[in-house]
Protein backbone atom coordinates (compact mmCIF):
# COMPACT_ATOMS: atom_id res chain seq x y z
CA UNK A 1 0.00 0.00 0.00
CA UNK A 2 1.35 3.30 -1.15
CA UNK A 3 1.87 6.44 1.65
CA UNK A 4 1.45 9.92 0.70
CA UNK A 5 3.19 13.06 0.70
CA UNK A 6 2.39 16.04 3.54
CA UNK A 7 4.03 18.89 3.18
CA UNK A 8 4.08 22.14 4.77
CA UNK A 9 2.77 25.52 2.86
CA UNK A 10 2.82 29.24 2.86
CA UNK A 11 -0.65 29.51 4.75
CA UNK A 12 -2.56 32.51 4.06
CA UNK A 13 -4.23 33.90 7.34
CA UNK A 14 -6.20 36.69 8.47
CA UNK A 15 -4.08 39.83 9.40
CA UNK A 16 -5.46 40.39 13.08
CA UNK A 17 -2.67 42.51 14.01
CA UNK A 18 -2.67 43.29 17.66
CA UNK A 19 -5.27 40.07 17.89
CA UNK A 20 -5.11 36.39 17.12
CA UNK A 21 -9.23 36.60 17.54
CA UNK A 22 -11.08 35.34 14.09
CA UNK A 23 -14.39 34.99 15.70
CA UNK A 24 -15.81 37.26 13.54
CA UNK A 25 -14.48 36.54 10.52
CA UNK A 26 -14.52 32.16 10.55
CA UNK A 27 -17.34 30.04 10.31
CA UNK A 28 -18.39 26.57 10.59
CA UNK A 29 -18.32 24.54 7.65
CA UNK A 30 -20.21 25.58 4.16
CA UNK A 31 -22.57 22.28 4.65
CA UNK A 32 -23.72 22.22 7.98
CA UNK A 33 -25.49 25.56 7.59
CA UNK A 34 -27.95 26.69 5.23
CA UNK A 35 -27.98 30.48 3.38
CA UNK A 36 -30.22 32.07 6.07
CA UNK A 37 -27.03 31.27 8.60
CA UNK A 38 -24.30 32.25 6.09
CA UNK A 39 -26.27 35.87 5.66
CA UNK A 40 -25.84 36.46 9.28
CA UNK A 41 -22.45 35.41 9.59
CA UNK A 42 -21.78 37.45 5.83
CA UNK A 43 -23.61 40.57 7.81
CA UNK A 44 -21.74 40.39 10.71
CA UNK A 45 -18.18 41.54 9.49
CA UNK A 46 -17.47 42.14 6.33
CA UNK A 47 -14.54 40.12 6.24
CA UNK A 48 -15.97 36.95 7.26
CA UNK A 49 -15.02 33.76 5.35
CA UNK A 50 -18.17 33.13 4.25
CA UNK A 51 -18.02 35.93 1.35
CA UNK A 52 -15.17 34.18 -0.42
CA UNK A 53 -16.13 29.91 1.23
CA UNK A 54 -20.42 30.44 0.65
CA UNK A 55 -21.19 32.13 -2.61
CA UNK A 56 -24.78 32.53 -2.94
CA UNK A 57 -27.30 31.25 -5.50
CA UNK A 58 -28.83 34.18 -6.40
CA UNK A 59 -25.59 36.23 -7.49
CA UNK A 60 -26.26 33.08 -10.86
CA UNK A 61 -22.76 31.43 -12.69
CA UNK A 62 -20.69 34.17 -11.62
CA UNK A 63 -20.74 33.82 -8.21
CA UNK A 64 -17.48 32.02 -8.53
CA UNK A 65 -15.99 34.90 -9.84
CA UNK A 66 -17.33 37.47 -7.40
CA UNK A 67 -15.90 35.32 -4.70
CA UNK A 68 -12.22 34.98 -6.20
CA UNK A 69 -12.35 38.46 -6.80
CA UNK A 70 -13.44 39.18 -3.15
CA UNK A 71 -10.46 37.15 -2.15
CA UNK A 72 -7.96 38.92 -4.17
CA UNK A 73 -9.18 42.06 -3.08
CA UNK A 74 -8.57 40.88 0.79
CA UNK A 75 -5.77 40.16 -0.51
CA UNK A 76 -4.34 43.24 -2.15
CA UNK A 77 -5.96 45.31 0.81
CA UNK A 78 -3.50 42.87 3.53
CA UNK A 79 -7.13 41.77 4.97
CA UNK A 80 -5.20 38.47 4.46
CA UNK A 81 -1.33 38.24 4.16
CA UNK A 82 0.74 35.40 3.26
CA UNK A 83 3.58 33.55 5.40
CA UNK A 84 6.72 34.11 3.88
CA UNK A 85 7.70 30.19 4.93
CA UNK A 86 6.56 27.03 4.28
CA UNK A 87 5.15 25.82 7.46
CA UNK A 88 2.55 23.30 9.55
CA UNK A 89 -0.61 24.45 11.42
CA UNK A 90 -1.19 22.81 14.75
CA UNK A 91 -4.91 22.80 15.86
CA UNK A 92 -6.18 22.63 19.11
CA UNK A 93 -9.97 22.52 19.70
CA UNK A 94 -11.15 22.13 23.42
CA UNK A 95 -15.05 21.19 24.13
CA UNK A 96 -17.29 19.15 26.18
CA UNK A 97 -18.33 15.98 24.35
CA UNK A 98 -21.82 14.55 24.53
CA UNK A 99 -21.34 13.11 28.09
CA UNK A 100 -20.15 16.06 29.53
CA UNK A 101 -16.69 14.78 29.64
CA UNK A 102 -13.52 17.83 28.75
CA UNK A 103 -11.47 17.22 25.93
CA UNK A 104 -8.64 18.43 24.11
CA UNK A 105 -7.93 16.97 20.30
CA UNK A 106 -4.77 18.10 18.66
CA UNK A 107 -4.26 17.15 14.78
CA UNK A 108 -1.96 19.54 11.90
CA UNK A 109 -2.77 20.96 8.93
CA UNK A 110 -0.81 20.53 5.93
CA UNK A 111 -0.80 19.58 2.15
CA UNK A 112 -1.55 16.28 1.31
CA UNK A 113 -1.29 14.43 -1.80
CA UNK A 114 -3.95 13.92 -4.14
CA UNK A 115 -3.59 10.23 -5.28
CA UNK A 116 -5.89 8.54 -7.71
CA UNK A 117 -8.50 6.59 -6.57
CA UNK A 118 -7.71 2.88 -5.20
CA UNK A 119 -3.85 3.70 -5.42
CA UNK A 120 -3.78 3.44 -1.70
CA UNK A 121 -1.90 5.78 0.38
CA UNK A 122 -5.65 7.93 0.95
CA UNK A 123 -8.48 5.98 1.38
CA UNK A 124 -11.76 6.42 1.63
CA UNK A 125 -13.91 5.07 5.09
CA UNK A 126 -17.58 5.17 3.41
CA UNK A 127 -19.54 5.18 0.29
CA UNK A 128 -20.24 8.46 -0.60
CA UNK A 129 -23.88 9.55 -1.72
CA UNK A 130 -24.08 11.44 -5.11
CA UNK A 131 -23.29 14.87 -5.78
CA UNK A 132 -24.68 16.33 -8.75
CA UNK A 133 -23.34 19.90 -8.11
CA UNK A 134 -19.71 21.32 -8.89
CA UNK A 135 -19.98 23.98 -6.24
CA UNK A 136 -16.74 23.04 -4.43
CA UNK A 137 -15.32 22.76 -8.04
CA UNK A 138 -15.80 25.77 -9.16
CA UNK A 139 -15.08 27.52 -6.45
CA UNK A 140 -11.83 25.98 -6.57
CA UNK A 141 -11.05 26.85 -10.25
CA UNK A 142 -11.67 30.49 -9.56
CA UNK A 143 -9.68 30.99 -5.92
CA UNK A 144 -7.21 28.81 -6.61
CA UNK A 145 -7.38 28.31 -3.30
CA UNK A 146 -7.86 25.74 -0.66
CA UNK A 147 -10.06 27.21 1.46
CA UNK A 148 -11.07 24.53 3.98
CA UNK A 149 -9.38 21.41 5.23
CA UNK A 150 -10.36 18.06 4.34
CA UNK A 151 -9.77 15.49 7.66
CA UNK A 152 -7.80 12.89 7.84
CA UNK A 153 -6.96 10.40 10.24
CA UNK A 154 -3.63 9.00 10.16
CA UNK A 155 -2.04 5.05 10.66
CA UNK A 156 0.97 6.80 12.38
CA UNK A 157 1.68 6.20 15.71
CA UNK A 158 3.16 8.74 17.80
CA UNK A 159 1.94 11.49 15.55
CA UNK A 160 0.46 13.34 18.40
CA UNK A 161 3.13 12.83 20.85
CA UNK A 162 5.23 15.35 17.92
CA UNK A 163 2.01 17.79 17.95
CA UNK A 164 2.30 18.31 21.92
CA UNK A 165 4.64 21.42 22.23
CA UNK A 166 2.94 24.57 21.44
CA UNK A 167 3.90 26.43 18.36
CA UNK A 168 3.40 30.42 18.07
CA UNK A 169 -0.40 30.95 18.12
CA UNK A 170 -1.67 33.16 14.75
CA UNK A 171 -5.47 32.30 15.48
CA UNK A 172 -8.19 31.48 16.99
CA UNK A 173 -11.59 31.53 18.88
CA UNK A 174 -14.68 30.48 20.89
CA UNK A 175 -17.17 29.21 17.86
CA UNK A 176 -21.42 29.07 19.13
CA UNK A 177 -20.87 25.81 21.17
CA UNK A 178 -18.21 26.49 23.10
CA UNK A 179 -15.31 24.88 21.25
CA UNK A 180 -12.64 26.99 21.53
CA UNK A 181 -10.26 26.57 18.37
CA UNK A 182 -6.57 27.53 18.03
CA UNK A 183 -3.75 27.45 15.65
CA UNK A 184 -0.20 27.27 16.40
CA UNK A 185 2.36 27.34 13.52
CA UNK A 186 4.91 25.50 13.02
CA UNK A 187 8.27 26.51 10.88
CA UNK A 188 10.97 24.70 12.63
CA UNK A 189 13.02 22.73 10.28
CA UNK A 190 13.59 19.89 12.52
CA UNK A 191 10.21 19.72 13.98
CA UNK A 192 8.29 20.06 10.35
CA UNK A 193 10.65 17.34 8.79
CA UNK A 194 9.58 14.86 11.79
CA UNK A 195 5.84 15.88 11.42
CA UNK A 196 6.17 15.54 7.44
CA UNK A 197 7.93 12.17 7.95
CA UNK A 198 5.32 10.67 10.13
CA UNK A 199 2.32 11.43 8.68
CA UNK A 200 4.14 10.27 5.01
CA UNK A 201 5.14 6.90 6.78
CA UNK A 202 1.20 5.09 7.18
CA UNK A 203 -1.71 5.97 5.12
CA UNK A 204 -4.00 8.54 5.75
CA UNK A 205 -7.56 7.83 6.16
CA UNK A 206 -10.35 10.07 5.16
CA UNK A 207 -12.81 10.83 7.87
CA UNK A 208 -15.06 14.10 6.52
CA UNK A 209 -14.78 15.55 3.40
CA UNK A 210 -15.00 13.01 0.89
CA UNK A 211 -15.96 14.99 -1.73
CA UNK A 212 -13.53 17.57 -1.50
CA UNK A 213 -10.71 15.36 -1.79
CA UNK A 214 -12.27 13.98 -5.14
CA UNK A 215 -12.85 17.51 -6.48
CA UNK A 216 -9.61 17.89 -5.71
CA UNK A 217 -8.33 14.77 -7.46
CA UNK A 218 -10.77 16.44 -10.58
CA UNK A 219 -9.05 19.74 -10.66
CA UNK A 220 -5.32 18.43 -10.33
CA UNK A 221 -6.04 16.24 -13.65
CA UNK A 222 -7.13 19.44 -14.83
CA UNK A 223 -4.25 21.58 -13.79
CA UNK A 224 -1.65 19.20 -15.32
CA UNK A 225 -4.07 19.48 -18.66
CA UNK A 226 -3.87 23.38 -19.05
CA UNK A 227 -0.47 23.83 -16.98
CA UNK A 228 -2.37 24.68 -14.18
CA UNK A 229 -1.02 25.61 -10.30
CA UNK A 230 1.45 23.01 -9.41
CA UNK A 231 -0.39 23.38 -5.87
CA UNK A 232 -2.81 21.03 -7.35
CA UNK A 233 -0.82 18.03 -6.73
CA UNK A 234 -1.75 18.38 -3.33
CA UNK A 235 -5.03 19.56 -1.26
CA UNK A 236 -5.03 20.80 2.51
CA UNK A 237 -5.66 18.66 4.62
CA UNK A 238 -6.18 18.38 8.81
CA UNK A 239 -4.87 14.98 10.10
CA UNK A 240 -5.27 13.70 13.72
CA UNK A 241 -4.02 10.10 14.96
CA UNK A 242 -6.26 7.58 14.81
CA UNK A 243 -6.08 6.91 18.19
CA UNK A 244 -9.46 7.23 21.12
CA UNK A 245 -8.40 10.55 22.21
CA UNK A 246 -8.04 11.78 19.69
CA UNK A 247 -11.53 10.78 18.17
CA UNK A 248 -14.92 12.65 18.88
CA UNK A 249 -17.43 10.67 16.53
CA UNK A 250 -21.13 11.28 16.96
CA UNK A 251 -24.05 9.31 15.16
CA UNK A 252 -25.96 10.31 12.04
CA UNK A 253 -29.24 9.60 12.62
CA UNK A 254 -31.88 8.05 9.71
CA UNK A 255 -34.78 9.87 8.61
CA UNK A 256 -38.01 7.34 6.00
CA UNK A 257 -40.27 8.85 4.30
CA UNK A 258 -42.35 5.99 5.69
CA UNK A 259 -44.59 5.22 9.12
CA UNK A 260 -43.39 3.80 12.27
CA UNK A 261 -45.46 0.83 11.49
CA UNK A 262 -44.30 0.17 7.99
CA UNK A 263 -40.46 0.35 9.22
CA UNK A 264 -41.46 -2.11 12.58
CA UNK A 265 -42.84 -4.60 9.82
CA UNK A 266 -39.66 -4.59 7.34
CA UNK A 267 -37.00 -4.93 10.22
CA UNK A 268 -39.38 -7.77 12.38
CA UNK A 269 -37.09 -10.60 11.05
CA UNK A 270 -34.04 -8.91 11.77
CA UNK A 271 -34.50 -7.18 15.50
CA UNK A 272 -36.42 -7.84 18.20
CA UNK A 273 -38.59 -4.92 20.46
CA UNK A 274 -39.28 -3.37 23.77
CA UNK A 275 -40.74 0.16 24.49
CA UNK A 276 -38.92 3.10 25.36
CA UNK A 277 -40.98 5.50 26.30
CA UNK A 278 -40.34 9.11 25.08
CA UNK A 279 -37.40 10.23 23.40
CA UNK A 280 -34.54 12.53 24.35
CA UNK A 281 -31.07 13.42 24.51
CA UNK A 282 -31.04 10.32 26.82
CA UNK A 283 -32.17 7.66 24.81
CA UNK A 284 -28.23 7.51 23.09
CA UNK A 285 -26.75 6.35 26.54
CA UNK A 286 -29.23 4.08 27.28
CA UNK A 287 -28.97 2.65 23.33
CA UNK A 288 -25.36 2.05 24.00
CA UNK A 289 -26.08 0.46 27.44
CA UNK A 290 -28.67 -1.96 25.81
CA UNK A 291 -26.47 -2.83 22.35
CA UNK A 292 -29.96 -1.55 20.41
CA UNK A 293 -31.25 1.01 18.17
CA UNK A 294 -34.52 3.14 18.59
CA UNK A 295 -37.41 3.89 16.23
CA UNK A 296 -39.08 7.25 16.72
CA UNK A 297 -42.84 7.19 15.62
CA UNK A 298 -44.12 10.89 14.38
CA UNK A 299 -45.39 11.24 18.43
CA UNK A 300 -42.09 11.32 19.47
CA UNK A 301 -42.41 7.94 21.24
CA UNK A 302 -39.66 5.35 21.01
CA UNK A 303 -39.47 1.55 20.60
CA UNK A 304 -35.81 -0.39 20.97
CA UNK A 305 -34.50 -2.34 18.49
CA UNK A 306 -32.36 -5.24 19.76
CA UNK A 307 -30.78 -6.94 16.65
CA UNK A 308 -31.09 -10.46 16.05
CA UNK A 309 -27.74 -12.20 15.98
CA UNK A 310 -28.89 -15.17 13.45
CA UNK A 311 -30.33 -13.01 10.66
CA UNK A 312 -27.83 -10.48 11.10
CA UNK A 313 -24.96 -12.64 10.94
CA UNK A 314 -23.72 -12.14 7.45
CA UNK A 315 -23.40 -8.08 8.03
CA UNK A 316 -20.74 -6.31 9.67
CA UNK A 317 -21.83 -5.11 13.23
CA UNK A 318 -22.32 -1.80 12.09
CA UNK A 319 -25.61 -0.16 12.96
CA UNK A 320 -26.00 1.76 9.25
CA UNK A 321 -24.84 -1.42 8.03
CA UNK A 322 -27.41 -3.40 9.21
CA UNK A 323 -30.37 -1.23 8.78
CA UNK A 324 -29.07 -1.02 5.47
CA UNK A 325 -29.33 -4.82 4.97
CA UNK A 326 -32.56 -5.15 6.59
CA UNK A 327 -34.40 -2.04 4.27
CA UNK A 328 -32.63 -3.48 1.15
CA UNK A 329 -35.93 -5.01 0.13
CA UNK A 330 -38.39 -2.48 1.13
CA UNK A 331 -39.16 0.72 -0.55
CA UNK A 332 -38.34 3.58 1.11
CA UNK A 333 -36.48 6.83 0.90
CA UNK A 334 -33.63 7.61 3.35
CA UNK A 335 -32.34 10.82 5.09
CA UNK A 336 -29.71 11.62 7.24
CA UNK A 337 -29.42 14.36 11.05
CA UNK A 338 -27.58 14.59 13.37
CA UNK A 339 -28.78 15.70 16.91
CA UNK A 340 -31.42 13.77 18.58
CA UNK A 341 -33.27 17.22 18.88
CA UNK A 342 -33.04 17.67 15.56
CA UNK A 343 -34.74 14.79 14.53
CA UNK A 344 -37.28 14.85 16.61
CA UNK A 345 -38.47 18.13 15.44
CA UNK A 346 -38.20 16.56 11.89
CA UNK A 347 -40.51 13.70 13.05
CA UNK A 348 -43.05 15.35 15.19
CA UNK A 349 -43.54 18.07 12.53
CA UNK A 350 -44.49 15.35 9.79
CA UNK A 351 -41.64 16.19 7.74
CA UNK A 352 -40.84 12.56 7.56
CA UNK A 353 -42.89 9.61 8.88
CA UNK A 354 -40.55 8.22 11.30
CA UNK A 355 -36.81 7.63 12.33
CA UNK A 356 -34.30 5.42 13.95
CA UNK A 357 -31.30 6.53 15.81
CA UNK A 358 -28.29 4.63 15.64
CA UNK A 359 -25.19 4.87 17.79
CA UNK A 360 -21.45 6.45 17.14
CA UNK A 361 -19.29 4.49 15.49
CA UNK A 362 -16.57 2.57 17.51
CA UNK A 363 -12.44 3.46 16.98
CA UNK A 364 -12.41 -0.36 16.82
CA UNK A 365 -14.89 0.04 13.55
CA UNK A 366 -13.30 2.68 11.90
CA UNK A 367 -9.68 0.92 12.02
CA UNK A 368 -11.16 -1.91 10.72
CA UNK A 369 -12.46 0.28 7.68
CA UNK A 370 -8.62 1.45 7.22
CA UNK A 371 -7.25 -2.32 7.50
CA UNK A 372 -9.36 -4.34 5.53
CA UNK A 373 -10.85 -1.55 3.29
CA UNK A 374 -14.55 -2.44 3.69
CA UNK A 375 -16.48 0.94 3.09
CA UNK A 376 -19.08 1.77 5.75
CA UNK A 377 -22.79 2.94 4.33
CA UNK A 378 -22.82 6.66 3.44
CA UNK A 379 -23.22 9.08 6.53
CA UNK A 380 -21.96 6.71 8.93
CA UNK A 381 -19.55 9.00 11.27
CA UNK A 382 -20.37 12.53 12.33
CA UNK A 383 -16.46 13.44 13.19
CA UNK A 384 -16.86 16.62 15.84
CA UNK A 385 -16.44 19.29 16.79
CA UNK A 386 -16.46 20.93 13.38
CA UNK A 387 -12.90 22.58 11.84
CA UNK A 388 -13.70 26.09 11.44
CA UNK A 389 -13.30 27.56 8.44
CA UNK A 390 -10.88 30.69 7.61
CA UNK A 391 -8.68 29.79 10.26
CA UNK A 392 -5.88 28.77 7.68
CA UNK A 393 -6.03 29.33 3.74
CA UNK A 394 -4.06 27.08 1.20
CA UNK A 395 -3.04 29.29 -2.17
CA UNK A 396 -2.49 26.89 -5.06
CA UNK A 397 -0.61 29.50 -7.09
CA UNK A 398 3.52 29.86 -5.96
Amino acid sequence: MGVPRFEPFPALRFSTHNSTDVGVLSAPPYDVFDEDRRNEYAQSHPHNIVHVDYPIESEGPQRYDNAATVLNEWIVNGVLTRDTTASFSIYRMTFTDDAGRPRTTIGVIGALEVVDEGAGGVLPHERTTPKAKTDRLDLTRATQTNLSPVWGLSLSAGLTDLLIEPGDIVAQCTDEEGVHHVIERVDNPDRVRAISACVSAQPVLIADGHHRYAISRTYRDEARNVGGPEGAELTMTYVGELIQEQLSVAAIHRLYDISANELLNALAPYYSTAEAGKVDTHTIAQMDEKGCLCLVDANGNGTYLIPNGETLSSVRELDSSRLEFALSGTAHEVSYQHGVKEVLEKVTSGQYGSAILIRPVSLTEIRRTADTGELMPPKSTFFTPKLRTGMVLRPLKA
